[in-house]
């Protein structure tokens, strides 16, 4: 069978700024097995990266091609730039100039594969998010809210370049992934926080000009039902699991 045959089974892999979550789908989508998350190690060279995810994959049933999703700006599975990986402790602490080096640039697709022994496709974390849950009709933006805020644009089902709005300034100078992140949640709470994020889409609203807009990612479930009420009816609220099913998905929505 071909790396493109959609029922091979598929190990997704879902690398956060917090935990590293996998499962094996089947041809349906379905999960073959419970998922497995461990904490994000750091500090988090290239090298822990690809032991921590075989190991986590040794854990699982065997696949026959794997889709690993991550933080960042990766441009045909290579990464160009990944924000909590080059910190010594995780998001918001000092960036390490060694890790930066490593990572930027590093082919993680071809270290993976050699890794996993199989073929493997490298993408933004929220491109497989929204790989699915996208309707495959109009343009159709996703965004996650996690550690920061993840994003994915998708035209008639293909996935579009991707675009690291998370870096943009928003506000008072701070970046998209500052002013609504994980961080800013938990000093706000979340009704204080909820405003913000509704602020952030109604700004966000003419610059797409959208026909769907998808709100996933672990923090979604804690904007409340009042701002939620707010969003309109293009947008739904969709649930975090969607970061590993669209792993199987996402094989035949690629561009590259």
């Amino acid at each position: 069978m071909s790396p493109e045959d959609p029922e091979e089974p598929t190990l997704v892999i879902d690398c956060g700024g917090g935990g590293i979550k996998g499962t094996v789908l089947d041809e349906a989508g379905t999960m073959r097995a419970q998922p497995i998350r461990v904490p994000t190690p750091y500090p988090l060279s290239t090298d822990l990266f690809l032991a921590t995810l075989a190991e986590l994959a040794g854990r699982l049933p065997h696949a026959m091609r794997a889709t690993v999703g991550m933080p960042g700006m990766i441009r045909h599975g290579v990464v160009v730039s990944t924000p909590h990986y080059v910190t010594v402790r995780g998001p918001r602490t000092r960036v390490d100039p060694a890790l930066m080096a490593q990572w930027n640039g590093f082919d993680a697709r071809e270290a993976l594969r050699e890794a996993l022994g199989i073929p493997v496709l490298v993408l933004n974390d929220a491109e497989v998010h929204g790989a699915g849950v996208v309707a495959g009709k109009g343009l159709e933006l996703v965004l996650t809210l996690g550690t920061g805020l993840g994003c994915a644009l998708f035209d008639g089902g293909r996935m579009a370049p991707h675009l690291e709005l998370s870096q943009a300034p928003v506000r008072w100078g701070l970046s998209y992934d500052t002013y609504i992140g994980e961080h800013e949640r938990r000093r706000l709470g979340d009704s204080l926080w909820s405003r913000r994020v509704v602020r952030c889409i109604d700004g966000l609203r003419p610059m797409f000009l959208w026909d769907r807009l998808y709100i996933g990612g672990g923090n979604s479930r804690h904007i409340t039902p009042s701002q939620v009420a707010k969003l309109g009816d293009d947008t739904i609220i969709v649930p975090n699991a969607a970061a590993l099913v669209g792993g199987a998905r996402a094989w035949q929505m690629q561009t590259d």
